[in-house]
């Protein structure tokens, strides 16, 4: 009854705090590739609060790489990991190679927060983090379209996730990055 209220109230304000802990996985579970080519598991990420974003090049939502980078530089030092998904699943506004992406976003956005390979986030062909997302959070808080937001707290829960149309910048997504950055500081604090 709690999950759907939950459920119900996401769809409603366009965010939701989550408790996926029941599949049994968490987000440290999953790797993706780095847009370098290497290996990026985010279990390297343990300790840190994780927002995974769905990027793309040529969206209307594409300006929010620079609120993402300044995210990323206002809280990276406490433990926040910005992770840019490039997708060309909604609109195919994502087409180029890593290496045209990489360089649009350097040039253009300065940005030095880690992506990863170009992805699938939708579908039976998703990536299998957003295949366990949507498993976990159900089918309204999967990706419709680019910018959509995973926030992953520290213990690889999924904590909370943004529609696209919730900037990075909002008082909604700061509060739940800010929430799971003081879980990281009570830890060190308690050790």
């Amino acid at each position: 009854m709690l999950v759907r209220l939950a459920m119900v109230l996401s769809l409603f304000f366009g965010a939701s705090s989550v408790n996926a802990a029941d599949t049994g996985r968490s987000a440290h579970d999953f790797t993706f590739t780095a847009i370098e080519g290497h290996e990026l598991p985010l279990s390297g990420y343990a300790g840190k609060a994780v927002l995974v974003v769905n990027t793309a090049s040529f969206c209307g939502f594409t300006h929010q790489y620079s609120d993402l980078q300044a995210l990323w530089e206002k809280y990276r030092d406490r433990g926040l990991v910005v992770l840019g998904v490039p997708s060309n699943d909604f609109g195919s506004q994502e087409p180029g190679s890593e290496t045209e992406i990489k360089q649009f976003c350097e040039v253009n956005f300065s940005i030095d927060f880690p992506l990863t390979e170009k992805e699938v986030v939708k579908g039976d062909g998703a990536h299998p983090f957003y295949v366990w997302a949507r498993e976990a959070l159900g089918a309204k808080a999967a990706p419709r379209w680019n910018f959509h937001k995973y926030l992953v707290g520290p213990d690889g829960a999924l904590v909370a996730w943004f529609p696209t149309t919730v900037s990075p910048s909002s008082k909604r997504v700061t509060k739940a990055i800010e929430d799971q950055l003081s879980k990281i500081g009570s830890d060190k604090s308690g050790s």
